[in-house]
């Protein structure tokens, strides 16, 4: 894969599930990450110039457009790889999930940029717990029928939730999703432990 570079942030749960895709899948040697600031008010020159929105990541090849979002990324990275992350016979549970987990990124990281985008007077508390209200709705959702889906095989749907709950650490500690949720909660200090994790937790 050389001449693949990825357009990120350390901090983003979306570029990190690209990472962590990159390490499992075996391909993370080939790809150089090109780390840029920015933020959705003051996008960086180098994110617009590989991605018209401004959003990361962006996959940059050298035999075609760049790639994003994070979803078609890691699609694209599991087929180049081959590491059937996607397994045919649980393909719509597993891009389900995905896009459930990636549902709660979302959701973190618009609270992020409430405080960072916004004068002090202009933040809204109630914009603020409608977000929180999302990630708490879909953590419940993946308490009471996602779990069974968790087990088995690596897939893309563990990653990107593995992701999903280590950026609810890093951002918002102070919310503690784990109350009332003991499966999720083992399952994801079990997730963790695995190398591409730990060598891809943001600090």
């Amino acid at each position: 894969m050389s001449g693949y570079q990825l357009v990120y942030a350390p901090a983003s749960p979306f570029a990190r599930k690209v990472v962590v895709t990159l390490i499992e899948t075996g391909q993370r040697d080939a790809v150089e990450l090109i780390a840029t600031p920015g933020t959705p008010t003051e996008p960086d020159a180098r994110r617009i110039s590989v991605n018209p929105l401004g959003k990361i990541p962006a996959l940059v090849r050298p035999d075609g457009p760049a790639l994003y979002d994070s979803r078609v990324i890691c699609r694209y990275l599991d087929q180049r790889g081959g590491g059937g992350l996607y397994p045919p016979g649980r393909l719509w549970e597993v891009l389900t999930l995905e896009a459930l987990s990636d549902g709660i990124m979302d959701a973190a990281v618009l609270m992020v940029y409430e405080h960072r985008c916004r004068a002090p007077g202009e933040i809204s508390q109630t914009w603020l717990e409608a977000q929180w209200g999302k990630v708490t709705r879909a953590l419940d959702a993946v308490e009471d029928r996602w779990m069974p889906h968790l087990a088995g095989q690596l897939t893309m749907a563990q990653i990107a939730l593995g992701c999903a709950l280590g950026y609810l650490d890093f951002r918002h500690a102070d919310r503690d999703w784990r109350t009332g949720r003991m499966a999720l909660a083992e399952w994801e200090r079990r997730f963790a432990e695995r190398p591409a994790m730990q060598g891809t937790r943001p600090e």
